[in-house]
Formats: C-alpha cells, structure tokens, sequence
C-alpha cells in the first residue's frame, strides 16, 4: 500500500476494512512526539477528538436499544464501564497498535508502544479515521465487534467498574476505615499522567496509572481489591 508504513498496512489488514489502508489511518498512528521531528506533520489528536465522539455515540446507541429497561444512571455505568482509557488500551493491544505507532525518539525510548494512554488515545484515532474513511456502520462495526461484549458483562454487573466503591465498602465491612489515595500527575496538560497509590488503614496495598486522576485510581483500587480479596 503506497503512501504509509509498514505498521499501519499491516493494521489495515488486520481491521479488515480495505478502505482503511489511507494516509488517514497513518495520521492516527502519528502521536506528536513524531510529528515534532517530522517538522510539523499532523498528529492524531484531531482524529482522536472525533473517534472520542463516535465511540461515545456507538455504545451509547447500543446501550439504549439493548436495554430498553435500563434507566439512564445504570446506562452512563455501562458506559463508562467500557469508554476509559484501561479498557481502550486493552482494545489497542488486542489489534496490536503499539506495533504501528509512529513515535518520537524520547517517546519510543521510554515504553511508549506500552503506554496505556497513549494506546487508547490511538484506537481513537483509528475509530476517527475509518469514521471518515467508510462512515459510520464501518466504524460502528469495528467499535462493537471489540466492545459488545464487554458492554453485556458490563451490564450484567453494572456495578463492577467501579473499583473505589468496591474497595471501600469491602474496607468499611472489615473494619479498617475508608481508603486514602495519593495522585501525583506529571507531563504537559496535552498529554497529562498520573499515577495514584491507595492506603487501607496506612499500608500502601494498590498502584495505578492513567491519563486522568479517575482512571489511575480506579486503577489502584482494583489492585487493592485483588490484594485484599487473597489475603
């Protein structure tokens, strides 16, 4: 496929959609450390804006027509439970993403093809790019075949995304008092991180990161839960 790289013909082919095989699907492996190298060439961060919205529409549709019963507060923790950065990088990862990302020497250097964020905000931008690419049940098509059933476990367990409650009332139940978490963030406000750590009755029992406080400290708390369910 003349015009792009190696990495994004062979994601092309792995999306299955001839159509996404453009200079389009590139821009969405681009992230902006490689672009500053490159002189100014356009990173994804636009089409990342765009696939952010389509992806939100998708499961939204979905989530209303599948569960027609479902009031709208059990519908936005569906949702949420399967829109966020952790399960959008383990989506990334599945299609190999971090193989055909185009990165920044400093980026490449310190394990960006691993980075959670920097995965879910690629699997975004491709979602943009096959959206402009082949229209909206393409991407609808690709978005549900990775999601859909994860939106059914989500649903079955509406509450289960949500780590800190979980923690907390498993803490409350033992006796040994609400959890404190401590997040620190770092980086420019265009590509923010942060990493948070939990404490249950002052020992440190969880670990997390993400591209927002919420993600890193559910992130945590699910590590937490995991070390106290063992124990």
């Amino acid at each position: 496929m003349e015009g792009i790289s190696d990495g994004a013909a062979r994601l092309a082919e792995r999306l299955g959609h001839e159509l996404a095989a453009s200079s389009l699907l590139q821009q969405g492996l681009s992230h902006r450390s490689w672009c500053a190298e490159q002189g100014g060439a356009p990173s994804n961060e636009r089409l990342e804006f765009l696939g952010d919205a389509v992806l939100g529409l998708v499961v939204a549709e979905y989530c209303f027509r599948r569960f027609p019963e479902m009031p709208e507060g059990e519908l936005a923790k569906v949702r949420a439970a399967v829109v966020n950065a952790r399960v959008l990088a383990e989506v990334a990862d599945e299609l190999d993403i971090g193989s055909a990302l185009l990165l920044g020497k400093g980026e490449e250097v310190s394990g960006g093809r691993t980075k959670p964020s920097i995965l879910a905000d690629a699997f975004e931008a491709v979602i943009g790019a096959l959206y402009l690419e082949a229209g909206w049940t393409a991407a609808e098509q690709m978005i549900l075949g990775f999601l859909a059933a994860r939106i059914e476990r989500a649903a079955a367990e509406p509450d289960d995304f949500d780590q800190k409650g979980l923690l907390q009332e498993l803490t409350v139940r033992q006796g040994v008092g609400i959890p404190r978490y401590v997040v620190v963030g770092s980086g420019p406000d265009h590509d923010r991180q942060f990493e948070a750590a939990v404490f249950v009755n002052g020992i440190q029992r969880g670990a997390g990161v993400g591209g927002t406080k919420k993600d890193a400290e559910q992130e945590a708390a699910r590590q937490a839960l995991s070390e106290l369910r063992r124990a």
